[in-house]
């Protein structure tokens, strides 16, 4: 019988409570062992060099040395998987973790039962990305290679797309926040995006997104009438769809496991803007996302994944593919090219 090799987790977070809590949540998890704990940012990355752990769960307000500061310095010396663990007033702060190389952004643990199969969940997935190949990934530009790509695609451009939908989940903050940096103020599109998110965090990430955008990012609300341009990001608290060329934000389908629902909100997007669309689905876990981009493509518009390489998990963007939803496979920069490369032709 093959004994499989447990998952060994560095806690680095400067409150007792909380890496006593996060202790309890693994304790019974028979493939996830703690190897060690932090109590300030120097502290995670002298035991991440020494510990050699599979993944950290880092807080970013610690004593020393912050956590943005100890998530740098572990990416140069000692790369591992690094999940940030967040209280709501840190919010802006942990997404900007997301830019020095951490995998995701999740809200410190309570003691209920979702919370703590959230943390497991992520803990087991988080810790089987090769981080050197993903960050290589990001390290690639690629935005000329992507241009080449987009402008020998064979995708029509006798349509004006005059509205992108993407949809994301774990990973997909990096991989928006490459797509928006590469494209142009005078963008002729709207852009809708739907990111699982946990209730509270969708004004941090918009603000981080804004800062790295030349387009116009705020969170939406109801009756917002799209314009060029402008990037319309699904608060966490609700259901989003397009209404002729205004956003409605309502209550969460049932039994929707994560939120906000990405389905709902491609599936609008199909109905309202048929062939004029562009849907997108990048990195995350699960199938939510997969049967809106088919609607998408059925109605005839475009439809393009995130690449595997540079995913940090590739779980619904393959699930589209494979079910053969998907006309491009690319990177984000890549994605951004075509994008800005479909936009000039218009022009």
């Amino acid at each position: 019988m093959i004994t499989r090799q447990k998952i060994r987790v560095l806690v680095a977070d400067d409150s007792g409570f909380v890496r006593e809590l996060i202790r309890e949540m693994l304790a019974d998890e028979p493939d996830i062992q703690i190897v060690g704990e932090a109590c300030n940012g120097q502290d995670a990355v002298e035991k991440t060099a020494a510990l050699k752990p599979d993944i950290v769960t880092m807080d970013i307000e610690m004593p020393v040395l912050g956590g943005l500061e100890a998530i740098e310095k572990i990416m140069v010396t000692n790369p591992v998987p690094i999940l940030v663990i967040t209280a709501l007033t840190g919010v802006r702060t942990a997404f900007a973790a997301v830019s020095k190389g951490a995998l995701d952004v999740i809200e410190k643990p309570d003691i209920s039962q979702e919370s703590s199969k959230l943390l497991v969940t992520k803990i087991r997935k988080l810790s089987k990305v090769d981080i050197n190949a993903h960050l290589a990934s990001r390290g690639k530009t690629a935005v000329a290679n992507g241009a080449a790509r987009a402008s020998g695609s064979g995708l029509s451009v006798e349509h004006k797309h005059d509205l992108i939908a993407i949809a994301a989940s774990t990973g997909g903050p990096q991989a928006i926040y490459s797509i928006l940096s590469g494209l142009p103020a005078d963008l002729p599109n709207s852009i809708l995006i739907t990111q699982h998110i946990a209730a509270g965090f969708t004004k941090g990430m918009v603000d981080w997104l804004a800062e790295g955008t030349k387009l116009k990012v705020k969170t939406a609300a109801s009756g917002d009438l799209v314009q060029p341009g402008h990037v319309y990001v699904n608060p966490a608290e609700n259901s989003m769809t397009l209404v002729g060329k205004n956003l409605l934000l309502g209550t969460h389908p049932v039994n929707t496991v994560f939120r906000p629902c990405c389905n709902t909100m491609l599936n609008s997007v199909a109905r309202h803007c048929g062939k004029n669309a562009i849907g997108i689905i990048l990195s995350g876990m699960g199938n939510d996302g997969v049967d809106g981009i088919g609607a998408i493509k059925s109605a005839g518009g475009i439809t393009i994944a995130q690449s595997s390489a540079s995913s940090v998990i590739h779980g619904m963007n393959k699930l589209a593919v494979d079910k053969g939803y998907v006309k491009q496979v690319l990177s984000p920069p890549e994605i951004a090219a075509m994008i800005a490369d479909l936009a000039n032709k218009r022009g």
